[in-house]
C-alpha cells in the first residue's frame, strides 16, 4: 500500500466526517487538536476508522499526537505498523 493511498483515505475520512466535505481547512500538516478539526470524540472515531480500514490494532502507548494529529502523521504511523505487522507475521 502507498503513502498516498493510505494519506487519500484519511483525508476523505476526515473531510466527509467531520469536516463535511470542506477540505479548506486540511493541508497535509494541520494539526487536527489544534485547528479544532478533531476533540477528544473525533480522535476516538478517527482511531477506530483507522484499526477497522488499515487492520492494525493501536496500542494505548501509540496514541500520542507524534502519531494521530495530522494526515501525515497518521501515514508514517499507518505506513510504520503495516510493516511491522507484516514483519510479525513473517516470522
Amino acid at each position: 500500500m502507498k503513502d498516498s493511498d493510505i494519506g487519500g483515505r484519511v483525508r476523505s475520512y476526515i473531510e466527509t466526517t467531520f469536516l463535511f466535505g470542506d477540505s479548506s481547512r486540511l493541508g497535509s500538516d494541520t494539526s487536527f487538536l489544534d485547528s479544532s478539526i478533531l476533540d477528544s470524540t473525533g480522535m476516538l472515531e478517527l482511531i477506530s476508522f483507522i484499526e477497522q480500514e488499515f487492520a492494525i490494532c493501536i496500542d494505548p502507548t501509540e496514541l500520542i499526537p507524534d502519531n494521530l494529529d495530522s494526515i501525515s502523521k497518521v501515514t508514517r504511523f499507518i505506513e510504520k505498523k503495516k510493516g511491522s505487522s507484516s514483519l510479525d507475521q513473517a516470522v
